[in-house]
């Protein structure tokens, strides 16, 4: 009797071994490593809307964005509202590129290093200036054309 006793023991214990073995255990570094490449995703996703990489968006996140911070300016001076609107316009290129940065390091780089936010920074301020430069340029040259939204007729 104490054998069977001792056997069912034997057995229940070799069960409890066996169930923690399978247990699927994920680490919590899988899990911050998840979070972290979906959070880069989001990122990377809101940084395209806001950049100048994306052609239709314009329309929907960076005008009203950057006519909202025109009437902001103007508050202080209704004569800042264009000037204000061009700004804010500039402003939403430069968060969507550095989006677009912090996203794409999030997600493509293997380990985690310190960010240098002043060199991102400067990174999406001279990429964006470089790529308005470009545009001026392309108008100048009627390569591009511009809408006639100052013309007096």
């Amino acid at each position: 009797m104490e054998s069977v006793q001792k056997v069912s023991q034997d057995l229940s214990l070799a069960k409890q071994k066996i169930s923690e073995q399978l247990e699927p255990t994920v680490p919590e570094e899988f899990k911050k490593d998840i979070l972290t490449k979906l959070r880069g995703g989001f990122f990377l996703v809101l940084g395209y809307l806001l950049s100048p990489l994306c052609w239709w968006n314009d329309l929907l996140f960076n005008l009203p964005i950057a006519y909202g911070f025109g009437y902001i300016c103007s508050l202080l001076s209704p004569k800042l509202l264009i000037p204000g609107s061009i700004i804010g316009y500039w402003l939403t290129n430069i968060v969507g590129i550095l989006l677009m940065q912090v996203g794409s390091a999030d997600i493509f780089q293997k380990e985690s290093k310190e960010r240098n936010l002043k060199k991102e920074l400067l990174t999406g301020l001279v990429s964006s200036t470089v790529f308005t430069l470009v545009v001026i340029v392309l108008m100048q040259l009627k390569i591009l054309d511009a809408p006639a939204l100052f013309s007096n007729n």
